[in-house]
């Protein structure tokens, strides 16, 4: 074991040869860890690939939602996390399961695009948190400084840097090249490389948690206004009480992220810090297997928090139902059925970027 300590870590990356020497990163002994692993990637893969594809499918089929900039915020995050589960499950059972590594290239390529995946989630709920911020903070000014083309601009902006920051080590910043210390958690990155992602990471998270902390504390304020002026109009209860759903929505995202992804982030850090024993490294390589929980979990938490979105799936769901019960439903009647759904589409987003100060 201790040919794989922070002292043979760089031999142990074969710099001079185009075959990785992947040993000292591979914690899977037994079939039945193997199969283990395998089974729970691939079926938390699928399932999550699954959910975010009706997420996206319901905000594209919807013209009212496509065009809202929180729900083009949303669609970015969906993307990120269906390119999560497929990019990482495929990678994370290719390494520990097939040991599967290819060339310095192809493992690079691979891992960054697991890192750009989960950089860009990332990226997209810092999005949101600020599209949320700025519709309570500065109600009055939310569709003159968020609308859709400065979303799109934003989300373009930021796939581009995430990418780039992603397959830096594939161009250049590795350990091999640089001839830098390479870390004991994934072969051929730098630990300097490292230390900057966890940097950007925890600058990510900081600047969400600050936004959604304002959002909540806005929306507990703007409740206790009300309810000290006994103001109950209909209108103003349905704009706090859909300000305040959404906020905790929010909120309740940013806490799985943080559970899924502090356990991650702490062991990356230990491993710049300490040498890394093999029980270390076979914990984190499962804690890893939390980010995928977290891209499994959000599309749960839009689908049945998010009133618009629940109400779409259920009235797909009863199509579907519709359709398997083969009922020959006349066609101009289903049409106005369908209108009438896109009739209500947007209730939420009508109101959600406006709250009374």
């Amino acid at each position: 074991m201790s040919e794989c300590g922070q002292g043979s870590s760089e031999n142990a990356t074969k710099c001079g040869t185009q075959v990785m020497d992947i040993q000292c990163f591979l914690i899977l002994n037994s079939t039945s860890q193997k199969i283990f692993i395998a089974v729970l990637c691939i079926g938390a893969g699928a399932l999550c690939i699954l959910e975010n594809t009706v997420i996206l499918c319901m905000i594209w089929t919807s013209s009212h939602l496509r065009r809202k900039p929180s729900y083009i915020f949303l669609m970015s995050l969906a993307l990120a996390d269906f390119l999560a589960s497929m990019v990482f499950s495929y990678s994370f059972v290719d390494f520990h399961v097939f040991h599967g590594a290819g060339t310095h290239a192809v493992f690079l390529f691979k891992l960054g695009g697991v890192t750009a995946s989960f950089t860009a989630s990332l990226g997209s709920l810092l999005l949101m948190a600020f599209d949320r911020y700025v519709s309570i903070h500065k109600p009055s000014m939310y569709k003159a400084k968020v609308t859709r083309k400065r979303a799109l601009l934003a989300l373009a902006g930021m796939w581009l840097i995430t990418m780039f920051i992603a397959y830096l080590p594939l161009m250049g910043w590795n350990c091999c090249q640089l001839d830098t210390s390479c870390s004991e958690l994934f072969p051929l990155i730098s630990n300097n490389y490292l230390a900057s992602w966890i940097i950007l990471v925890v600058v990510l998270l900081t600047l969400i948690i600050y936004s959604y902390a304002h959002i909540l504390w806005k929306a507990h304020k703007h409740a206790v206004y009300m309810e000290q002026h006994n103001m109950q109009s209909g209108r103003g209860q349905a704009r706090l009480r859909l300000d305040i759903m959404l906020a905790k929505t929010l909120a309740l995202v940013l806490l799985v992220l943080v559970i899924c992804w502090s356990p991650v982030l702490i062991l990356m850090m230990h491993s710049l810090l300490f040498s890394l024993d093999r029980s270390i490294k076979t914990i984190f390589a499962f804690c890893s297997t939390l980010c995928l929980v977290n891209s499994m979990v959000n599309p749960m938490i839009y689908a049945w928090r998010s009133r618009e979105l629940h109400r779409k799936l259920i009235k797909g769901f009863q199509n579907i139902k519709q359709l398997l019960r083969v009922t020959g439903t006349d066609p101009e009647e289903e049409g106005a059925q369908k209108n009438s759904g896109l009739d209500t589409v947007g209730d939420e987003t009508l109101c959600d970027t406006e709250i009374s100060q």
